[in-house]
């Protein structure tokens, strides 16, 4: 999987690689797609939501860098397998799930697995995490109309921002080839497909 769907597609950072490689995904999606699960493609996980495919999942990562010292708030904790990615990387991931029948799955299957540095919760994660803010680093795994909340970090946010691709989005002073809108710089990276963000 990391091999032929991940390096052979430009994803370069080591420590992403290594986290690809040493989280089982087939843990993360039910019994009955298991045989799929590291296949080049997103899978159902229930309630109209879907766990992404590998690729997108590593490249998310590597546009949000998460350092060792990083404390990293996840909007969508879904299945909970790119929480798991995350939290290899990273001193800390406080993760809010919206759907009540994913989140208490997810965080039982993170807390039998060891991830002891993950915090999460269900709820609406539009207004973000208030109690625990600011992070160093905010990932969106659904499609928006806006960022979450007020971002609480300057760093790239990866997020799905339209339902039909990944934008690396920083708030702060954008670049070349960046869009600016409503104060926040936008730079679209790859297709892709994304479910909806749920609202309360």
């Amino acid at each position: 999987m990391v091999r032929e769907q991940i390096e052979a597609r430009g994803i370069r950072n080591p420590d992403v690689l290594r986290a690809m490689r040493s989280t089982p995904r087939h843990l993360f999606v039910p019994i009955a797609v298991r045989p799929y699960a590291y296949s080049d493609q997103p899978l159902p996980i229930g309630f109209g939501q879907s766990i992404s495919q590998p690729y997108i999942v590593a490249l998310m990562t590597e546009l949000l860098a998460p350092k060792k010292a990083d404390r990293v708030l996840e909007i969508g904790t879904g299945s909970g397998y790119q929480t798991a990615v995350l939290a290899r990387l990273s001193r800390h991931v406080y993760s809010i799930e919206i759907v009540a029948a994913l989140a208490k799955p997810a965080k039982e299957q993170l807390a039998a697995m060891g991830y002891g540095n993950v915090t999460s919760r269900q709820g609406d994660g539009y207004q973000g995490w208030p109690g625990e803010a600011p992070f160093d680093r905010i990932l969106l795994t659904a499609a928006s109309p806006d960022i979450p909340g007020a971002p609480s970090t300057s760093s790239p946010i990866p997020a799905g921002w339209s339902p039909r691709s990944v934008e690396s989005v920083r708030a702060g002073t954008g670049r070349r080839r960046q869009i600016r809108h409503r104060g926040i710089h936008r730079r679209a990276v790859a297709p892709v497909r994304f479910v909806p963000m749920v609202l309360e």
